[in-house]
């Protein structure tokens, strides 16, 4: 095999192709998790309404939760739970979620799971596995490469000294340019 920018860059990219298409397809979707986030997709959602304790500052224990959950029979499922602002949110294991308006004791019971595929990859993208994330830093120092190497693939008049390097130069700017005005 001969070495040179083309094949290296060629043979990288071939290994990478799936991890490529994985990461394009998560990158994307969590940029838009607030508007559709298939790791939690909820695919029941039951309205509730339970009755609000005596002492508001009981709302925050582990106790009362797990007895309201009695009603469902999650009370040995109970993975956590939050006060934010007039919202009680219990997680319980089996990615099932408790939403209650304090004020009120209205809420919402909502049974999640991942969409099929996209939400595999979402996964991968937020893996903190140990393995994972050195395959990860391998993977990006092989994103470099690709890179690298396919700025000097072209030759003459379409090449990186000729035309390449403006484009190039935009597209370093550009997140730049970003970073200054929204960060």
């Amino acid at each position: 095999m001969k070495w040179n920018n083309r094949n290296i860059h060629r043979d990288i990219a071939y290994f990478y192709i799936g991890l490529i298409i994985a990461f394009s397809f998560s990158g994307i979707i969590l940029n838009h998790r607030q508007d559709w986030y298939p790791m939690d997709y909820a695919y029941e959602t039951e309205e509730v309404q339970i009755a609000l304790p005596d002492n508001p500052k009981s709302l925050d224990s582990e106790e009362f939760i797990k007895s309201i959950a009695e009603k469902w029979d999650l009370q040995d499922k109970y993975d956590g739970h939050r006060i934010r602002g007039e919202e009680l949110r219990a997680s319980f294991k089996r990615n099932i979620t408790l939403d209650i308006n304090i004020n009120t004791g209205k809420g919402f019971l909502e049974y999640k799971r991942k969409v099929p595929v996209l939400g595999h990859t979402m996964f991968l993208h937020k893996s903190t596995n140990s393995f994972w994330i050195w395959y990860s830093d391998i993977f990006g120092a092989a994103m470099l490469v690709i890179a690298f190497t396919g700025l000097f693939i072209t030759k003459g008049k379409n090449s990186f000294r000729k035309r390449g390097w403006k484009l190039a130069l935009a597209g370093v700017l550009f997140p730049i340019l970003f970073l200054i005005l929204f960060a």
